[in-house]
This record gives structure tokens, C-alpha cells and sequence, in this order.
């Protein structure tokens, strides 16, 4: 373990091209950070709405530094925030952002683990509309030009008193830059060691600023080219024969696989050019089809974000601000050719070889090609507001927000399933040229002409957006004096209007078309809302009482669909010296379920999804053979391919979770040993009552084929089918579990200093995940997530690290930086089960950069070094593996360049 800890070196990084002086110090890791005041010496932490004069926080908190973004070389904030070990579970990305609900291409972190839902995502302490393509819930975080940014504060500690709802895992503030002048540019080129998933980035930085105010304008140009999924896993693994892997194609074949009424299934003709009447008893290994050529490891991203911020002194005590983002996005996934299923074909039909009636079960759509999945969005956000001081010194601010996200996105190939039978139907159908209803032969690969599918294909486009309006009046500063020091507060009220819709494609609504069913979603959401936070200093420079300060907040919420709510947080930091620090909060949090968990319309897809019924006969698990045999399900079977039919939505009947935090810690700075080193341990616990949460679907299996004569609940949410004894339906939408449980060990390192003329700085960070448990319904059996990964459930490894070791000298610097993912168990592997547990995961990069002068850089990097092959997970999500917690690219280089005039 001391030697795990010693290797850790990791950080934080996007490309940029600030400077330095702008970095956090290394010290200021360790506690929430602040944002820039209209007073220089008066600044807001991150965590709280109090103005102080240090950096000094209750909270445990990272703070990601400009510096520590440039030296580490990366180019989004999803990357930045997912590297740290804090975040866990399920995000989306590039890699697995179609695993989010209408996210699509949409970048998001989720802190804890606990969901992105309750991470709230600031931009200079204000709320930013949902991204995506309708109805979401969460900002898209790379709406925010990288070059716009100072730093981004990441609090992990509940603050829904502080900011309101939707703050129970944490808070992530993205704080612009305040003092820019001049015109900056930079570029960066990446690309993998295959040759692929090229990378462009550049950023372009102006600012002006003079006595009265300023102005900064940041614009970011991103493009990524797509990785094929085959190229990192050529095909879907599973262990068909004890202690080795074999491909595990998809039962949807490119021929047609179908039933006779006598239950065998056959399959028909896939030689291009063959036996059109050509059929066979049908052979998963001979005919399932392989998708993975089909499928894309890393999708490709076409961006443009700005930002416009401006600031100016009215008179000497009024300041008029705004603020002004704009993004547009595009982005494409490739997905495998469409597949009918369970269609019934008369042994009458000319195209029927058998002469029996048959069912074709599935076939695959392989002539047209793959489908193409497609997203255009369009989001921008404006702020304004007026902020000064009153005669007493007290601060104040009004300000206005309002956001809109929309978005156009949808898929070629669809089948429209009404034409499909009507191609079927020998009374509307017709096999003359040029007949208006072509008939179709789908018995067989190549069978269907050009004019067939004309007929029965479509581009299918879905419309949809996001909302937020935001009014806000805040005020704060000292009450009186004790004799410890002034008596602080804060105080406001917040009136906030969240909006969300998508309406499908008409075909796709009506369930003709060959896709994810999913009905129209609009909702909306207001609340209204009053804080007030204390902060009350009990002791100062007495002995082991260097300062003792007491905290509290609470927040009063009224929601127009579920009433109002209180919530509180207290504090206590009690510094004993300036070398040592005792720290702890206790606070309640309360989040209503949000537009898509509401009205978010039941729609279906194809998931990667575990049946334990398959090969259950060889399990040797008797609780297993009794409740498949008890399903009906046949000694033989054999899940065909890796994905089921899966609903997800929304659910009206949610109500409101709420959450009790507690942390408490501790701060070393051995000043006098060890100068410019700084430790810190705090431990976290989280208690969620009516946790909103949809369980997958591989996770609802596994509980109910363990339990005794199938008695779980969840054995009510799939049905089978009698015929051939696969899973033909699968409910995975919200609900109110019963409770969540979880709490760990955040420790961190951080050392700024020298070893002779070598300036060196260290920045490590570590999570211990001690429980994370899930009730899903009161007395209900729990389940356990600590220390698990894969079901699409995400990771959850007993330990994370993250940090960075950077050596400087003479504008020559060198950063290496590590990633530490710890073992964990597979959600549905059996032990003794290729896949059952993941080894340790190191990720190692490194940097090296040259300061031509003060305003010129040139760097070169190498991610993932030593080339690092994600490990096989039995329930993965793609490619063998869970691509929410391991890279798929493996070894990749960049070079980069920023200069200024």
C-alpha cells in the first residue's frame, strides 16, 4: 500500500494557456477556494455565501489549479473532474455519454458516485441551464471555454442549505478568469499511438480592462475524430468454456434467425450472392452477428464554445456585470444496422422456403448499412446584475439569469415497422417494378432491394430543449463584533424556474418506428427560496486556540409541485495552531425529482444486460437452477448475444429524497518541519432517505435469481419468453428506493518547494469508498456497491487516487501525472469467473514543457505511457470492459503551443 501511495501522482488538466500567477497555491488544495469580490481583500469560498479575507474553509474540498490544467495537458473539463478520485459511478463522455438519458455527446461528472443528478455544477457560483438534447439534467461541462478559466473548485461535502437543491454529493464551481489583458491563442494536436482519434483543440483569450472595469472574450474550437470499437475489442467476450474467453456475437442475424412451430430455430442464407432460399438449423457460433466493427470507442465531437464577461464601476460603490456563453455542438455516434423482430411470415408467403408458418425472431438490417445517430445543440446562457457596498461595508448583489438549451437530433436507417408489414402483407404488396408497396423478402441476407428499402427506411429527427430563469438578491457582512472577531452573514432569496421538453420523432411516438419507443416530455419545475448563514467566532489567539469559529445556514424552499422544505448545515473549525486544523460539518439536503425523472416519457432500448439464467444448468448454484427451471426457462439455454430490451423514463408517482451529511477532519502544515507541505484526512458519511435511483437491469436479474422461489420484487419488473426462454422485456425506470448509505476517507497531500534550483510541487489525492449501500425498498435486502463495477452501474472501486508531480527549472518543466483505479468485483460474476475481479489500475502521463519566454509555451505529452489495456469486466458496458471507468484508447500523443501579444 505505501508503495501505491508513493507512485500516486496525478492532477487535474485541460489545455490552456494561463499563467502561473494565476495557479492556486498547492496549500489552497485543501479547501474550498474562492471566488473573485468587487473588494480585492474580501473574497466568497466556494461552500459558503460569507465573505472572508483568506482562502481558509470548513468543507473538504480540491481545487483544480490553471497551472495544474496546462501541465497535465488535456483538453476538457469532463476529463479534469472524472480523473479525480472523488468522482465515481456512471458519467457520460465521449465514451459513454449514450448511456445518459437524452445526453448523447453531453460531458458530466458525478461526484461520490451518487449520481449526476446531485452534483450541482456552478459557473462563478451561479446555476447553468441543463445541456443535452432535451429534458436533462445536467449542464453539458464543456459548455465553458477552457481558456476562460482560473480554476475549478470541487467541494465534496452536501450544500444544499449554501446553493439549494440538487447540492447532496456536492458542488463543482467553474471560476472564470477576472484580470486577463491582451490576446492570447493557443493550440493542441492529439493522437493516438494506432493512428486515430485525432484531437484538435484551440483557444483564442482578448481582454481589456482599464480603472473603471474590463472586458474578456474566450472562444474554445474543438474536434475529435471517432475511434472504432473494434479496433480496442474486436469482438464481445464471454467465458462460453471454463477459463477462457470466446466471442459472443449478437442473435440478431444478418440472415434472419426464426422459430418453427415445433420450437427449432433456423437460420437463413448469409452468403452475399447465395441461396436466397437457403436455410439451416440455426448456430450462435456459425451465424450471431458481430457489432462491435459497428460501434465506436470514442465518438467524434465538433465544438465551438464562447464566452463573453464584462464588468464596470457605475460610481464608486456600484458595479455592473454580465456574463454570456454560447456553444454549438455536433456529434455522431455509429450504432449497428437496425434488427426487426417477431415477425410472423405464413407458409404461404412466396418468400417462405419452409412451407411452414414460422415467427423470424430477428434480422438484421445489414443491407443499408449501419444507422447513424446525429445531435445538433445550441445553448447559451446570459447574466446580469449590480453589485456594491452600503455605507456599513455590508455587500450586496442582484442579479438575472437566463438560459435555453436547444437541440435537433436523430438517426438514420430507422425502419418504419407499419411499412415493414405492410411489405409482408400479399394484399397491399406487390413483387411488379415500381409497385408503390414493394413485397420484401427478409428471409435471407441480401434479399431485400433498393426499392424495399426505400420503402421501410427513414432519417428519423427529434426536437428538444431545456430552460433555466434565475433571479437573485443577496447580501452579507459583519453584524458586530466579539471579541474573537466580527460576527458574519449572509443572506438572500432566489426565485428559480427550470424547464424541460423533447418531442420524438412522430414515428418514433407512435411505436412504427424501429427504435427506442419514447413519448413527449414537458415539464417544469419553481422554486423559491430564502438562506441565511452565520458565522460566529468563539475563540482567537489563545493558547491551542488559535481560532475556533462556529458556523450555520439554513435555507427555506418552497417547490410549486411538492410544497416547501427546510434544510441546515452547521460547522466547526477549531484551528489549534497554524500547523494543525480540526474541521467538521453536519448538514441536511433535499433534491425533487427533476423534469425527465418525472415526465420523461417510457421509452425502450437495446442494453448491454447479464441474464444468470444463461448455462445456469453448469452453475452448480441451486438457488440459480431452481428459479430458472421455475421460469420456464430451458437447461440448455444460452443468452443470445449481450443486450435486452430495456424501458427506462420517467416515473410521476416519484416523491422528494433527502440526505444528511456529516464530515469531519483534520489539516497538517508541518511549517516548521517540512515547509510548504500540507496533509489532510476527512472522513464523509451520506444518508439519502426515498432515494430516487433506477437500478439497471443486469443488477434487478442477478437480485432476483438469488432469491429464494424468486420472491424479490424486482422479479415483477422482466418477462420471458415461453418459446425460447430469453428475457424479452425489462423495466429499468426511477423509483423511491428504500434508503442510500455511504461514507470513506478523502486524504490529500499537497507540497510546494524546491530541491536546490529545482522549483518541485506535489499534488496527491486519495478516496476510500467504506460503504456505499443501497436499500431499494424499506426492509428491503441491501444492495452492496462498495467495491464493485460493471451492470451499468459504473465503478466503485475501496480505492481511487489521483495526483501530479511537476519539476521545474529554467522554464523547463516535466509532469508526471497518475491515475489509480483500485481493484473491484464484477456486479454478476460469479468468483472463479474470468472477469469476476479487476486488478489495480495504473494510468501514467507525462509532460514536458518549454517557456520560450513569458508569454510562449511549447509542450509534448504522452497519456496512458505504458499502454494500459482495460481489464475485462463480465457485465461490461462496451467493449469488454466498463468504459464509464477505464480508457479504451490506450498510449496517445499531443503537442501543444500558446503564445499572447
Amino acid at each position: 500500500m505505501m508503495t501505491r501511495t508513493i507512485l500516486l501522482a496525478s492532477a487535474v488538466a485541460v489545455a490552456t494557456f494561463a499563467t502561473p500567477a494565476l495557479a492556486q497555491s498547492g496549500a489552497a488544495t485543501q479547501s474550498p477556494t474562492a471566488e473573485d469580490a468587487p473588494n480585492g481583500s474580501d473574497i466568497v469560498v466556494t461552500g459558503s455565501r460569507i465573505r472572508r479575507q483568506d482562502l481558509a474553509g470548513v468543507g473538504p474540498a480540491t481545487v483544480v489549479s490553471a497551472e495544474q490544467i496546462e501541465n497535465t495537458g488535456l483538453v476538457n473539463i469532463e476529463t479534469v473532474l472524472q480523473r479525480l478520485p472523488a468522482n465515481a459511478g456512471f458519467a457520460g463522455n465521449q465514451t459513454a455519454a449514450y448511456w445518459a438519458d437524452n445526453g448523447w455527446g453531453t460531458a458530466q461528472v458525478n461526484l461520490r458516485g451518487l449520481g449526476i443528478k446531485r452534483t450541482l455544477v456552478l459557473l462563478n457560483g451561479r446555476r447553468l441551464v441543463a445541456g443535452g438534447t432535451g429534458a436533462n439534467s445536467s449542464p453539458d461541462l464543456n459548455m465553458i471555454p477552457v481558456a476562460a478559466l482560473a480554476r475549478t473548485d470541487v467541494l465534496k461535502d452536501g450544500a444544499s442549505a449554501i446553493y439549494g437543491a440538487d447540492a447532496m454529493a456536492g458542488v463543482v464551481n467553474l471560476v472564470t478568469r477576472t484580470d486577463y489583458e491582451g490576446l492570447g491563442l493557443s493550440v493542441r494536436q492529439g493522437i493516438s499511438e494506432k493512428g486515430d482519434g485525432s484531437d484538435f483543440t484551440a483557444d483564442l483569450l482578448w481582454g481589456v480592462r482599464n480603472d473603471r472595469g474590463g472586458f474578456m472574450a474566450a472562444v474554445t474550437y474543438q474536434k475529435t475524430s471517432a475511434v472504432n470499437m473494434a479496433t480496442r475489442a474486436p469482438c464481445s467476450l464471454a467465458e462460453t468454456t471454463p477459463g477462457s474467453l470466446s466471442c459472443v456475437n449478437s442473435a440478431a442475424t444478418v440472415g434472419g434467425r426464426a422459430v418453427l412451430p415445433n420450437g427449432q430455430q433456423i437460420n437463413f442464407n448469409q452468403v452475399p450472392g447465395g441461396d436466397g432460399d437457403f436455410f439451416e438449423p440455426y448456430s450462435p457460433a456459425k451465424h450471431n452477428f458481430n457489432s462491435n466493427p459497428f460501434l465506436n470507442a470514442v465518438s467524434p465531437v465538433e465544438r465551438v464554445s464562447t464566452a463573453f464577461f464584462a464588468d464596470y464601476d457605475i460610481t464608486d460603490n456600484i458595479e455592473a456585470f454580465g456574463e454570456f456563453l454560447y456553444t454549438s455542438r455536433k456529434s455522431n455516434q455509429v450504432a449497428t444496422p437496425g434488427a426487426l423482430r417477431n415477425l410472423s411470415i405464413s407458409a404461404n408467403n412466396p418468400t417462405n422456403p419452409t412451407g411452414e408458418n414460422i415467427v423470424l425472431i430477428q434480422r438484421r438490417l445489414a443491407e443499408p448499412g449501419p444507422r447513424q445517430f446525429f445531435q445538433e445543440t445550441d445553448t447559451w446562457q446570459g447574466s446580469f446584475g449590480l453589485r456594491g457596498k452600503l455605507s456599513n461595508d455590508w455587500a450586496w448583489e442582484v442579479a438575472g439569469a437566463f438560459g435555453r438549451n436547444t437541440a435537433i437530433d436523430g438517426g438514420t436507417n430507422i425502419a418504419n415497422l407499419e411499412r415493414v408489414a405492410n411489405t409482408l402483407d400479399t394484399t397491399k404488396c406487390s413483387l411488379a417494378a415500381g409497385a408503390s408497396i414493394p413485397c420484401a423478402d427478409y428471409l435471407g441476407f441480401g434479399d431485400l432491394t433498393p426499392e424495399v428499402l426505400d420503402y421501410i427506411l427513414f432519417t428519423s429527427r427529434d426536437r428538444g430543449g431545456n430552460e433555466l430563469a434565475t433571479v437573485t438578491a443577496d447580501l452579507n457582512g459583519s453584524l458586530f463584533n466579539l471579541p474573537a472577531g466580527p460576527v458574519s452573514f449572509a443572506t438572500g432569496v432566489v426565485y428559480r424556474k427550470e424547464k424541460g421538453w423533447r418531442d420524438p420523432d412522430p414515428l418514433t411516438v407512435l411505436g412504427i418506428a424501429n427504435t427506442n419507443q419514447q413519448d413527449p416530455i414537458s415539464g417544469s419545475t419553481t422554486a423559491k427560496e430564502a438562506y441565511l448563514e452565520l458565522s460566529v467566532p468563539i475563540l482567537a489567539d489563545k493558547p491551542f486556540f488559535e481560532a475556533l469559529t462556529a458556523g450555520g445556514a439554513v435555507r427555506f424552499s418552497d417547490y410549486d409541485l411538492f410544497g416547501s422544505d427546510w434544510n441546515y448545515k452547521a460547522s466547526l473549525d477549531w484551528m489549534i495552531s497554524d500547523s494543525f486544523r480540526l474541521r467538521g460539518t453536519y448538514g441536511t439536503g433535499f433534491r425533487i425529482p427533476n423534469v425527465p425523472e418525472l415526465y420523461g416519457g417510457v421509452s425502450e432500448g437495446n442494453l448491454t444486460t447479464t441474464d444468470p439464467c444463461s448455462r445456469y444448468s453448469t452453475s452448480g448454484d441451486a438457488t440459480l437452477i431452481s428459479n430458472c427451471q421455475a421460469s420456464g426457462v430451458p437447461a440448455n439455454y444460452v443468452q443470445l448475444g449481450t443486450t435486452i430490451l430495456t424501458t427506462v423514463g420517467g416515473n410521476e408517482n416519484l416523491k422528494p429524497e433527502s440526505s444528511t451529511t456529516w464530515t469531519v477532519g483534520t489539516v497538517i502544515s508541518p511549517k516548521g518541519l517540512v515547509p510548504g507541505l500540507s496533509l489532510t484526512a476527512d472522513w464523509f458519511d451520506i444518508k439519502i432517505k426515498d432515494a430516487i435511483r433506477a437500478i439497471p437491469g443486469s443488477t434487478k436479474l442477478a437480485i432476483c435469481y438469488a432469491s429464494e422461489n424468486l420472491s424479490h420484487p424486482f422479479c415483477d419488473d422482466f418477462t420471458r419468453s415461453p418459446l425460447t426462454g430469453e428475457v424479452t422485456f425489462l423495466s429499468a425506470q426511477p423509483i423511491n428506493t428504500g434508503r442510500e448509505e455511504m461514507n470513506g476517507l478523502d486524504l490529500g497531500l499537497v507540497y510546494a518547494g524546491g530541491i536546490g534550483s529545482v522549483n518541485i510541487s506535489l499534488d496527491v489525492n486519495l478516496t476510500y469508498l467504506n460503504k456505499y449501500v443501497v436499500y431499494p425498498f424499506p426492509g428491503g435486502a441491501p444492495i452492496i456497491f462498495d467495491g464493485f463495477i460493471g451492470g451499468g452501474n459504473g465503478g466503485y472501486p475501496k480505492w481511487r487516487g489521483y495526483g501530479v508531480l511537476t519539476a521545474e527549472k529554467d522554464g523547463i518543466s516535466a509532469t508526471w501525472s497518475t491515475q489509480w483505479i483500485g481493484k473491484a468485483t464484477d456486479f454478476n460474476a460469479a468468483p472463479g469467473e474470468i472477469g469476476y475481479r479487476t486488478p489495480n489500475m495504473f494510468y501514467h502521463n507525462l509532460q514536458v514543457a518549454f517557456e520560450i519566454d513569458e508569454k510562449t509555451r511549447f509542450q509534448l505529452g504522452v497519456d496512458n505511457l505504458f499502454d494500459r489495456k482495460a481489464p475485462y469486466i463480465q457485465s461490461f458496458t462496451d467493449a469488454n470492459t466498463d468504459t464509464m471507468t477505464y480508457d479504451l484508447l490506450g498510449r496517445r500523443f499531443y503537442v501543444g503551443f500558446r503564445t499572447a501579444f
